[in-house]
């Protein structure tokens, strides 16, 4: 067994958790959408369609924010063709995914159902095929008391209330070649600055994001952010990252680094950013919106090219393994401890596609391995976090170099004194034994719970048969020590929840 240390002392914190961290995304793409969240004929649909089973596990899920309606889809999307009788809306070639679109899900039914879930939504605007009229003619019709031509349609529309959006992101991916619409870092941070500021003057209480590179690969990173910030600094106060990960050619020990590479990239955007600002002598501090993230098996996606035209179609609608699982797990914990300047971040997507949710037509719904480790996070890493300096055993990658065995994360909630360590075992050959000092926490902690996400068999997967295989359980063990250091063992390839509350807490009934 090898062995990794580290100190909580809430003297040392970095930030407060925003909890629009725990986002997710739904985009018009395969089946996120129609038969994931929407699905009239579904037993559970309400009358607006919604599935109530999906709703349910959405809850669960614990996500406070949905970025709509893409990705790719958005740089070819007309707002309008989504508002209205649904009898009269017409079927598109959607570009993006090669798909018929039928926008019986629009503006309002989408944002209908985030407001009965308690979801913040996160609204993308076309600066592909389209620009600043479009855009805030779209912050009009959502948000606009009535009184002009865009509200009064809302109105008419059945909707009497503003929507009251205030987080939109100004186009996506704009770097990629692939994009309905691709702009040049210059053309466009002036088209995103010009949109930006009609968009606030429609709304002056919007916040906008700004897009960053589509990743940390692109032969043009960092100096895009640059370019593109140059142009719109004044007018945005986000800038977005995306990045999904693989295990490639069987190298399981780079896959499970992963959060090696994000804490990398996040660094390497938030230096960019701050050169930009100090330049320019201004106060305000950019911060990042990571608005797409996730474990992706993007080698076995043919392609955009190569997709066949139709409606609904199944793309990309990976099965997640427990290995799968910890690596998502530990790329919350780096979205965690980047949290003074991550203040959103969209695990990519919700339902069907990549998602921790799947569906069938009418039939089953059921939770992804990825869906645990998510959701427990969202549950229990509120408050603010801490510091965490790790030391002990580290294990060596072909791609991201020497990393620690141990990945983790510490939160404290000062409303209740509540500690949660969130902590990933990247070794695969042996567990690890965990010892975390208690410093500057007066009265003593104990134990309340430790939870563990793992299995004998590393690629066990969760399916509609069997949708229990991979499931968080009670683990033994862990405690603190009359001196006041927390133990635990963490097995390998495992994703592990700990919580810690003072001693004086009155002990729940019944089991964690």
């Amino acid at each position: 067994m090898h062995t990794a240390r580290f100190i909580i002392d809430p003297e040392f914190s970095i930030a407060d958790v925003d909890r629009r961290l725990y986002g997710s995304f739904v985009e018009h793409m395969g089946r996120c959408v129609y038969t994931g969240i929407h699905d009239p004929e579904h037993p559970t649909a309400d009358e607006a369609g919604f599935r109530g089973d999906v709703a349910d596990l959405v809850r669960e899920l614990g996500t406070g924010l949905v970025r709509y309606p893409g990705g790719n889809f958005v740089s070819g999307y007309h707002w309008e063709d989504g508002v209205g009788p649904l009898a009269e809306r017409p079927r598109r070639l959607d570009l993006a995914w090669r798909s018929i679109e039928t926008n019986q899900v629009g503006t309002n039914e989408f944002l209908g159902w985030a407001k009965g879930l308690g979801l913040e939504p996160m609204m993308a605007v076309n600066l592909g095929t389209r620009g600043i009229d479009a855009a805030r003619a779209l912050v009009e019709y959502c948000n606009h008391p009535g009184g002009t031509a865009w509200s009064d349609l809302r109105i008419k529309h059945g909707v009497a209330d503003p929507h009251g959006v205030k987080l939109w992101c100004l186009g996506n991916e704009m770097d990629g070649p692939w994009q309905t619409g691709h702009k040049t870092a210059t053309e466009y941070g002036r088209l995103a600055a010009e949109a930006g500021k009609a968009m606030r003057q429609v709304d002056p209480s919007i916040e906008l994001v700004a897009c960053g590179s589509s990743n940390s690969t692109m032969p043009t990173f960092g100096t895009w952010e640059r370019e593109v910030l140059e142009q719109t600094y004044d007018e945005v106060d986000y800038l977005s990252l995306h990045a999904y990960y693989e295990e490639l050619d069987g190298d399981r020990a780079s896959f499970l680094a992963s959060g090696a590479h994000m804490d990398r990239y996040i660094s390497d955007v938030v230096s960019t950013a701050d050169h930009v600002r100090a330049v320019r002598h201004a106060k305000k501090r950019i911060r990042l919106s990571f608005d797409e993230w996730n474990v992706w098996y993007a080698a076995r996606f043919p392609g955009e090219r190569n997709l066949e035209t139709a409606e609904t179609p199944r793309l990309i609608e990976d099965t997640y393994s427990v290995t799968d699982a910890v690596v998502v797990g530990s790329l919350l914990i780096t979205l965690l401890r980047h949290a003074d300047r991550v203040a959103v971040a969209c695990l990519a997507q919700l339902v069907n596609v990549i998602a921790p949710i799947r569906t069938e037509p009418g039939g089953a719904s059921w939770r992804q391995t990825i869906f645990h480790p998510f959701a427990q996070a969202a549950r229990f890493a509120t408050g603010r976090v801490l510091r965490t300096e790790i030391n002990g055993s580290r294990i060596d990658t072909d791609r991201h170099g020497d990393v620690t065995a141990l990945d983790a994360v510490v939160t404290h909630d000062e409303t209740d004194g509540s500690l949660t360590v969130l902590a990933v075992n990247r070794a695969q050959d042996r567990p690890l034994k965990l010892e975390a000092a208690l410093r500057g926490l007066p009265g003593g902690y104990r134990l309340e719970q430790h939870l563990v996400l793992t299995d004998d068999d590393h690629d066990a997967v969760n399916t509609e048969a069997e949708p229990n295989r991979v499931v968080p359980r009670p683990a033994t063990g862990a405690h603190v020590t009359p001196d006041g250091v927390l133990e635990a063992e963490l097995a390998p390839v495992s994703w592990n929840v700990i919580r810690l509350v003072r001693a004086d807490s009155p002990r729940r009934p019944g089991p964690p």
